[in-house]
């Protein structure tokens, strides 16, 4: 018996000097000098309760210390990305989302961001808001749509406003004049566009001068069948 007890702590001095004779960073020996506590402690009472033979305990330890971790399958990776993707779209965009928003749609909005206004262009460079709408809508849709906000609003499905959904336009216009201006909805009652005073960005329509302005909410239909598809 004496011996077997010998033999068993052998095994265990063998494992643990497999895990913890590497010389890792200053925060994994931080954990290393920790654990071999608890490893030794959970390793008496299996010495003191077992008959099982020294050479198979051996056998056993050995095993569960080269046991690689199972990886993660196709479908979880894809998930994960999509999390880190949706997150990454939340905070540069400052919504909330669901997760099954448009991605192509959140990615473009984004990669625009920032862009200077430029009163009848559409280009990375520099574009007004019509410019900025037909851009995205291109690159994301596929659809090309017509270059004034007023004409935008001629040919598109008019919903109200508490109804409005992600890819949707907002128009709006200075009491009973034209309209003057469109963006994007997106989603928390804000919407993209390219200001006069800061270019492409995210703004509320809960702000006083959207607030005051809204018109009206359009819906293209041509993106809205395409949304369709796609779901």
């Amino acid at each position: 018996m004496k011996h077997s007890i010998l033999y068993c702590l052998a095994a265990g001095s063998l494992a643990l000097s497999f895990l913890f004779e590497r010389a890792p960073d200053a925060s994994v020996a931080v954990r290393a000098s920790v654990a071999p506590v608890a490893a030794e402690a959970s390793l008496f009472p299996a010495l003191t309760t077992t008959n099982e033979p020294a050479s198979d305990m051996l056998l056993r330890t050995s095993a569960l210390v080269s046991a690689p971790a199972t990886p993660p399958t196709a479908a979880e990776l894809a998930a994960a990305r999509d999390s880190l993707t949706y997150n990454y779209y939340a905070q540069t965009l400052g919504l909330h989302l669901a997760h099954n928003e448009n991605k192509d749609l959140l990615r473009t909005v984004t990669d625009w961001i920032g862009t200077p206004y430029r009163y009848g262009n559409n280009s990375r460079k520099g574009t007004d808001c019509s410019g900025f709408v037909t851009r995205v809508f291109r690159e994301v849709y596929g659809i090309t749509l017509q270059r004034s906000s007023r004409s935008m609003f001629s040919t598109t499905k008019h919903v109200a406003k508490a109804e409005m959904k992600t890819g949707d336009l907002v128009f709006f216009r200075r009491g009973k004049g034209p309209i003057y201006h469109v963006g994007i909805y997106l989603k928390d009652g804000k919407f993209a566009h390219s200001a006069t005073n800061g270019g492409v960005m995210v703004s509320s329509l809960k702000q006083d001068y959207y607030r005051r302005n809204f018109y009206a909410a359009g819906r293209v239909r041509a993106a809205e069948e395409a949304e369709a598809t796609d779901n």
